[in-house]
C-alpha cells in the first residue's frame, strides 16, 4: 500500500497522477503523490498539506481543481498517518514526537521530490494540522514557497475544558513519563464509524459520504484518537508560531481562510492571529465548518474566489 494510491467509484484519481515513497527524517517511510497540470496556462505547483487523520485520496477533488486551473499538485501523507509508515506498534494511534519531525520531513520532500519533479513557482495550501506545520516549516520555505493558503489553522483548540498553555504542561509532563504514546481520550482500536448527523466537519452529505468510503475502504488508512504525544507536540508547536519573534519575521505572504462556524479550532484566534502575522490577510467564510474544502459549494466557491485572487499574485517586498 505505501506506493498506492486508491481511486473509487465516487473519488476518481486525478489525471496524470504519479506515486511513490520518500524517506523522511530516521528513514520513516512516507507516500507521496504528484499531479502534472491539465489546463494552461501553466502556472507553477501546489503543494498540500493534509489535516491529522487525513490521507491523500481525500483531496482527489481539490486536486482535480487545481489541475483545472494550471497548477500541478504535491501531496505526502504524514509520518503516522495515512498511507505512510506508523510510529507505533498499534497504527490507530495518532502519533508525532514533535513538529520539527514534520518539518524535517517536508524539507526532504522538497529536495527529493518537489524541486527535481515539479515545476516551479511553488504555493502550499495547507489545513488544520497541515496549515499549523506550513507555519512551523515556513523559515525553512522562505525563498522557496512563495503564497501560502492556510485554512482553519490549527492554533487554538475549542471543545476543551484547559486553555492551551495548560494542555501543553500536562502533556508534556505525561509524555515526560513515558505515556506519550497512549491515547489521551478513551482508546480507539478502529477507528470510529461517524455518521452525518451532528458531525462538526462538514455541512456537505455527499462529500462527507465520499470521505467515510475511503476509510470503510480501505481501513488501513485510518488513524484512531489522538495521543498525549500527539497533542503535545501540536500545542508546542502553536505556542512557537505565537512567539513574537516568529510573528514579526515570518516572510511569506499568507492568506488565512478561517471557518465561521468551526468547533473544532477557533475561529476568533485565527481572527487575531491574522492581524499579528506579518504579511498575512484573512478571508472568514461564514458557515462554513472546519474542513472547507470537504463543504458545500457555496462555502467552496467562496475559499476558489478567495485562492484564485491570492495566488499566483505578485509577490510584495516584505522587508
Amino acid at each position: 500500500m505505501a506506493d498506492q494510491i486508491f481511486a473509487s467509484a465516487g473519488n476518481p484519481l486525478p489525471d496524470n497522477a504519479h506515486t511513490g515513497t520518500f524517506l523522511g527524517k530516521g528513514k520513516v517511510k512516507l507516500r507521496y503523490a504528484r499531479f502534472a497540470a491539465t489546463g494552461r496556462p501553466l502556472k507553477g505547483t501546489v503543494l498540500i498539506f493534509p489535516g491529522r487523520n487525513e490521507a491523500i485520496e481525500k483531496y482527489f477533488e481539490t486536486i482535480g481543481e487545481l489541475q483545472a486551473r494550471g497548477f500541478g499538485v504535491a501531496i505526502f501523507d504524514w509520518r503516522g498517518q495515512g498511507g505512510s509508515q506508523r510510529l507505533t506498534r498499534n497504527p490507530r494511534r495518532g502519533y508525532v514526537r514533535s513538529f520539527d519531525d514534520h518539518v524535517a520531513d517536508i524539507e526532504r520532500f522538497m529536495e527529493h521530490i518537489l524541486l527535481p519533479d515539479c515545476r516551479a513557482p511553488f504555493y502550499l495550501i495547507g489545513h488544520s494540522t497541515g496549515a499549523l506545520a506550513a507555519l512551523v516549516a515556513s523559515r525553512k520555505l522562505t525563498n522557496r514557497i512563495r503564497r501560502m493558503v492556510l485554512l482553519a489553522p490549527l492554533l487554538t483548540l475549542e471543545r476543551i475544558p484547559v486553555g492551551m498553555a495548560t494542555l501543553r504542561r500536562a502533556t508534556g509532563i505525561l509524555t515526560w513519563l513515558g505515556f506519550g504514546r497512549m491515547f489521551l481520550a478513551r482508546g480507539q482500536r478502529r477507528p470510529a464509524k461517524q455518521i452525518f448527523e451532528g458531525n462538526i466537519v462538514t455541512s456537505d452529505p455527499d462529500r462527507f459520504a465520499r470521505n467515510q468510503a475511503i476509510y470503510e475502504e480501505h481501513p488501513a488508512l485510518g488513524l484512531g484518537a489522538t495521543t498525549v504525544g500527539w497533542v503535545h507536540a501540536a500545542t508546542v508547536a502553536s505556542a512557537r508560531v505565537h512567539e513574537r519573534d516568529f510573528l514579526r519575521n515570518h516572510r511569506i505572504p499568507t492568506l488565512l481562510v478561517a471557518a465561521g462556524a468551526d468547533t473544532l479550532v477557533s475561529t476568533p484566534a485565527i481572527e487575531a492571529y491574522a492581524r499579528q502575522l506579518r504579511g498575512a490577510s484573512l478571508v472568514t467564510i461564514d458557515g462554513a465548518r472546519h474542513e472547507i474544502l470537504q463543504e458545500q459549494d457555496r462555502y467552496r466557491e467562496q475559499f476558489w474566489a478567495a485562492f484564485d485572487a491570492f495566488v499566483p499574485g505578485e509577490v510584495p517586498e516584505l522587508a
